[in-house]
């Protein structure tokens, strides 16, 4: 088993609102007092909040570590930990390697520099040696796309040449843990598919990454393994299709408080006399984590539906519908002639499969007594695929289906032809 290569425990960081953290010069000091004698003897107020709060992970070596999480979460501070950035306020890191940091595009860039001169300057300040920078050299201006103006002073160029060239000196360093925030959206779409095929080739040379970006489908496709930092905890820590599954299905949700309880799918009040939808979940197979509303296999599906009748239900007609995160219908199947008695029941939908991609998706259900309306329902929480992708590594070039598929080549014989009389065989 791959060694720990960073070990990090109930990492913390706190921040003062408003507050200059070092010391005030003396000139600040007799400014202050001038404007307002009074102000010195006042006491300060001292705000803070946690940018991070008891955070602990590991990652091994080799191991591509995604993390995802709303604006202000936590990950850029998580990042500048561990590259000894920033001291935690509480808590300990320890790290086993030399570490590359990718936390910001244009590190060390002077305008006033030629691209070649920049090169060297930024490598530097990268921690790249000089003989190493001369050796990249050429690898780097030609992954920029940057030779006719490599000599030209970076004030002159344009931000997408500034970005370009900014990456390929970051991107072409070679540290053995390497930490990335938010850097492979620079450029056009061309450019950042180089960058993605760059970190594709990173993590296949065995370095351990530690990935930042909003860019779900970038995480799919580089990550083994993702963290979802929200409000600067850690949420939840698993594989990376169960992980951006959860986070984009909470994105999507309605804002329901955590305490929800049974029907809190429910659209509109429901009467103390019509049969309610209160709760679903997946039946079989049982999740191996014990979430009855994640998916984790190709194989056969089980969904269960609970429903409270209050009363006795003789003409019912059940409506059922399946939607992806961008509410595209997927699936749907009606069910007349449902007959109910008095109190809890369970209806069960048995699938031989559900071939969906990874991804949040929501059931939704109309129910009807006669010809009135008795409950519309939409599922809460959603269901969230967890299953491998068995399709394109490019997430913008899947599609909606996730098929098995086996794949062969075997040698085809000619087909020996001859002519007889005016017949083909």
């Amino acid at each position: 088993m791959n060694r720990v290569v960073i070990h990090a425990e109930q990492l913390s960081k706190r921040y003062r609102i408003g507050q200059i953290e070092r010391p005030l010069q003396l000139r600040e000091v007799l400014t202050r007092a001038l404007r307002s004698p009074l102000a010195l003897l006042r006491p300060v107020p001292r705000e803070t909040f946690w940018a991070l709060k008891d955070v602990s992970l590991e990652v091994r070596e080799g191991e591509v570590l995604g993390l995802i999480g709303r604006n202000g979460s936590g990950k850029t501070t998580l990042l500048k930990i561990l590259s000894r950035i920033t001291r935690p306020t509480a808590g300990r890191a320890e790290i086993r390697g030399h570490v590359g940091s990718l936390l910001e595009v244009g590190t060390g860039f002077h305008p006033d520099l030629t691209g070649r001169e920049n090169t060297y300057l930024s490598g530097a300040i990268l921690g790249m040696r000089k003989q190493e920078i001369a050796r990249k050299f050429d690898e780097i201006v030609a992954f920029a796309e940057l030779e006719k103006f490599i000599d030209t002073p970076v004030k002159h160029y344009s931000s997408g040449m500034y970005v370009r060239l900014a990456f390929a000196v970051a991107a072409h360093l070679e540290p053995e843990i390497l930490l990335v925030d938010e850097v492979l959206a620079v450029g056009d779409i061309k450019f950042q598919k180089k960058c993605l095929g760059k970190m594709g080739d990173v993590a296949r040379a065995g370095r351990t990454v530690v990935l930042v970006s909003h860019q779900l489908n970038q995480i799919r496709r580089l990550c083994h393994r993702s963290l979802w930092l929200d409000d600067g905890s850690l949420r939840r820590d698993g594989s990376t299709a169960e992980v951006v599954s959860a986070y984009e299905s909470a994105m999507t949700a309605p804002d329901v408080p955590a305490s929800h309880g049974e029907a809190a799918g429910r659209i509109g009040p429901a009467s103390s006399r019509t049969v309610r939808i209160v709760r679903w979940e997946i039946a079989e197979p049982v999740a191996s984590d014990a979430s009855p509303h994640t998916l984790a296999t190709l194989g056969p599906v089980t969904i269960r539906l609970v429903l409270d009748a209050p009363a006795p239900l003789r003409h019912g007609q059940l409506e059922l519908f399946l939607y992806n995160a961008e509410h595209v219908l997927l699936w749907s199947r009606q069910i007349s002639g449902l007959h109910l008695d008095s109190g809890r029941h369970s209806l069960l939908l048995r699938f031989p499969f559900l071939p969906l991609r990874p991804g949040s998706y929501d059931w939704s259900a109309t129910l009807w007594d006669d010809e009135f309306r008795s409950d519309r329902w939409d599922s809460f929480p959603s269901m969230l695929v967890a299953t491998e992708s068995l399709q394109h590594p490019l997430d913008e070039l899947s599609g909606p289906l996730n098929l098995p598929c086996e794949f062969s080549v075997s040698p085809t014989p000619l087909i020996a032809a001859s002519l007889r009389g005016n017949e083909l065989f």
